[in-house]
């Protein structure tokens, strides 16, 4: 198993809408093709406004079909300019869980 991990640094005053988008929108059209949504988190301490969301993948190339299909999505196509516009700036990791780790 591989977890994407996407940080987003969102608009000053921008958080709310954007954590009503993905609550009332956005999740039902990611978790039936990205399945495995491991975590959603929001800053409290340290740098502020961030979002930080964990799915988990088989490996690269299921990572890579899911993200496609969601790309392909005329949903999702229609849906990402209105959360764009709360997001400043994005950084997306790839984790590989050491041999000893319980997520595996």
């Amino acid at each position: 198993m591989i977890v994407e991990e996407r940080i987003y640094r969102i608009r000053p005053g921008r958080m709310t809408e954007y954590l009503a988008l993905v609550r009332e929108e956005g999740l039902a059209i990611q978790q039936p093709v990205l399945g495995n949504l491991i975590a959603y988190f929001v800053s409290e301490i340290g740098p502020l406004n961030h979002v930080v969301h964990m799915w988990g993948y088989d490996d690269l190339a299921d990572r890579a079909r899911r993200r496609q299909e969601l790309a392909d999505d005329p949903r999702w196509q229609a849906f990402t300019p209105r959360l764009s516009a709360c997001i400043e700036a994005m950084e997306n990791r790839i984790l590989k869980p050491a041999d000893f780790s319980p997520l595996k």
